[in-house]
């Protein structure tokens, strides 16, 4: 853990709201003491598409963290999300030169496994080790000091487009801030909402945003599989606002404040009031509509998630269940179609571990925010995510000098 009073700062760029969390390190104590918000100007579907207005929205919502932290913002720990992220597993194998093995032969078996060919416009954003092997016994966590001939490691690599990792790195550093390192939004909500027995017996985080829904698979304290799915809250939006032939604006305010997943929930004598699209007048309609929009779309969403869990292998791995995140999950049902469509018990997300302002952040659509300042009080001492540039000829150099050394 940090110095006493070290800040750290999660910057969750979403596709429609931009979320600054400030917290303060003390001890093994994180103090949640400021926060920001902001409308999010310029992202879809999780990817930066207008510059300028993301850099707007970036300012705004750290001016308003600064504000209520006291202090001055100059780093942060940013997320990354979108349909372009994809995760594989990958495993190395090496001979251990000495009798006991060291951080050295880690690093090599990592370096080892994550020897895999990706294309020239994808940048890896996170090596996460699963488990080692040491001739032949599994599940090992840590083997350095071990003693062993073969070592071998297994390893989820996410790689994500070189484009949009530039692009968010440009946003923040236009806005004035450095990025210490770009995170896959989903496993930063992993470190705000699980509780460490459910990613010991194997759970599914499932972060409900407004343009992506991701997906996190843990088990054994590891991650063992994670997807980006491109649809996410503004779909639902959408489908309120040509089903209800209403603007955008209006389908959002609907949504939040009647918006129900399940329809035979809703009342059939409860009435909306719905705004008339260029001037016209606005109508009544029963709110039981709105349930019937949303319903389809929710299932079509936690179906197209199911598919995935099982394309990969992980239904026998989930025994714990689902858990929600994210402020799409704030909507009524969400749970509940969830339990419907994938068999799996579903509770809601909040949060956790965090002292200081915890009233204002207990809510699944600070997740991300918080974890992401988690995630940077842990990870502190690792290397700094870096762009895609001469990196491959220092990586080189790097490794032949260690040869040499080695030989030497």
């Amino acid at each position: 853990m940090q110095t006493q009073g070290e800040i750290i700062v999660g910057l969750d760029i979403g596709t429609t709201k931009i979320c600054a969390v400030v917290g303060e390190v003390s001890g093994h104590d994180i103090n949640i003491i400021g926060i920001g918000t902001h409308p999010s100007i310029g992202l879809r579907k999780g990817v930066v598409v207008n510059i300028e207005s993301t850099v707007e929205s970036l300012k705004k919502a750290v001016e308003e963290a600064e504000l209520m932290s006291g202090c001055e913002i100059s780093s942060v720990y940013a997320g990354i999300a979108g349909g372009h992220i994809t995760g594989f597993n990958s495993r190395g194998i090496i001979a251990v030169k000495g009798s006991e093995i060291t951080e050295n032969d880690v690093d090599r078996v990592i370096d080892a496994a994550r020897a895999v060919a990706i294309p020239m416009d994808r940048e890896v954003i996170h090596v996460l080790p699963q488990e080692y092997i040491v001739d032949d016994e599994r599940g090992i966590q840590n083997p350095v000091g071990m003693a062993g001939v073969r070592l071998e490691a297994k390893i989820h690599i996410v790689t994500g487009a070189v484009a949009s990792a530039h692009n968010i790195v440009k946003c923040a550093n236009r806005a004035g801030l450095d990025v210490s390192d770009i995170v896959l939004e989903s496993l930063a909500s992993g470190e705000a909402v699980l509780t460490e027995e459910e990613k010991d017996l194997g759970v599914a985080l499932l972060d409900l945003g407004g343009g992506t829904t991701d997906l996190a698979v843990f088990a054994g304290n590891n991650i063992k599989h994670t997807f980006v799915l491109a649809l996410g809250g503004n779909n639902l939006t959408n489908d309120i606002a040509i089903g209800l032939r209403a603007p955008q604006a209006e389908a959002e305010k609907i949504k939040k404040k009647y918006g129900n997943c399940v329809a035979r929930n809703i009342s059939p004598e409860e009435t909306i009031e719905v705004p008339g699209m260029g001037g016209r007048e606005s109508r009544k309609l029963p709110r039981q509509i709105l349930g019937e929009i949303l319903e389809p779309r929710m299932e079509e969403i936690y179906a197209l998630i199911n598919r995935e869990i099982y394309r990969a292998g992980m239904e026998n791995v989930i025994p714990s269940g689902i858990v929600v995140s994210g402020g799409t999950a704030l909507l009524d049902g969400v749970t509940e179609v969830a339990e419907s469509v994938l068999n799996l018990p579903v509770r809601l997300g909040k949060p956790r571990g965090i002292a200081g302002l915890v009233d204002v952040v207990n809510n699944p659509m600070y997740a991300t925010g918080v974890g992401l300042v988690l995630y940077g009080a842990k990870n502190q001492d690792f290397r700094k995510f870096r762009i895609r540039d001469n990196n491959i000829f220092n990586r080189v150099m790097t490794r032949m000098k260690r040869w040499f050394h080695d030989v030497v």
